[in-house]
């Protein structure tokens, strides 16, 4: 809301909570002074939280799956832009995957008003009553202000309203400026988790060690075959075979002496 309302400096005051107040013959202000107040009314606050995990960094870049399983694409991710793990402030080539991130957003609306108070002094160059008088200031500028509705003045005790200015007063007059605002403020958190450690083993639950044997000398790795063969002789092996080739043998012989020895009888016969 802007509303223009004019005060008497110099006289009694104004009636009824008027706006333009004027003074006869009254000399002619320097200068227009302006000043300025604000009043704020209560704050309003909005959090907007956001967690996720960091799955892909890659340079500036990061991706983090969200809480609702979306994939959301950091890219060129500022190096001033740090998150709090455990007291300390990471930038981006700090960060890790599998770490849990969350963003807090706070949003801050106070609502206020600024009220502009302009004073100044001039002589009543031309009224339209009852709404505007415009006023001639030192500097020979003309300046128009609004009367509000209703307003009453007091000309030299007397009152009277927009209709008794006339040309040639010299007034004081002041314009008053409300303008409501909102005034919007962020403030953003971000902190993480460091990923958790790959676990540890247990202390009662073996370790699996391999190691290598040493290799063998030379001399017990060419004995080690011929062991091994004698070692894999058939059990079912035994003499007798060898005692019927013999026994062969003999008979053989046994008959051939015999074969011999008849022969030569033989030719002994013959001879005599």
């Amino acid at each position: 809301m802007i509303s223009t309302r004019v005060s008497r400096t110099i006289m009694r005051g104004l009636l009824g909570g008027g706006a333009l107040c004027v003074a006869i013959s009254l000399p002619l202000a320097a200068q227009v002074q302006t000043s300025s107040t604000e009043s704020h009314g209560e704050s309003t606050k909005q959090v907007a939280v956001a967690r996720g995990e960091i799955i892909y960094i890659s340079g500036n870049n990061v991706v983090v799956k969200m809480e609702d399983g979306t994939l959301r694409h950091f890219d060129n991710v500022p190096e001033s832009t740090t998150i709090n793990v455990d007291g300390k402030q990471l930038n981006v080539h700090q960060l890790q995957v599998g770490m849990k991130v969350e963003r807090q957003t706070i949003t801050t609306a106070t609502p206020r008003v600024v009220t502009k108070v302009e004073t100044v002094t001039g002589k009543v160059w031309h009224i339209t009553p009852p709404n505007n008088v415009i006023l001639t200031l030192e500097n020979g500028q003309n300046q128009t202000f609004k009367i509000p509705k209703g307003q009453k003045f007091v000309v030299d005790g007397q009152e009277t309203d927009a209709w008794g200015l006339k040309k040639g007063m010299t007034v004081a007059a002041q314009r008053v400026t409300e303008v409501p605002e909102t005034v919007i403020t962020q403030e953003i958190k971000r902190t993480g988790t460091a990923p958790p450690p790959p676990p540890q083993p247990k202390a009662d639950v073996p370790i699996l060690m391999v190691t290598t044997p040493p290799a063998a000398p030379a001399e017990t790795a060419q004995a080690a075959p011929a062991e091994e063969t004698s070692k894999k002789l058939p059990t079912t092996g035994s003499d007798w075979p060898l005692i019927g080739l013999l026994g062969a043998l003999f008979c053989g012989l046994s008959f051939a002496a015999m074969t011999i020895r008849t022969i030569a009888s033989r030719c002994v016969d013959l001879r005599s």
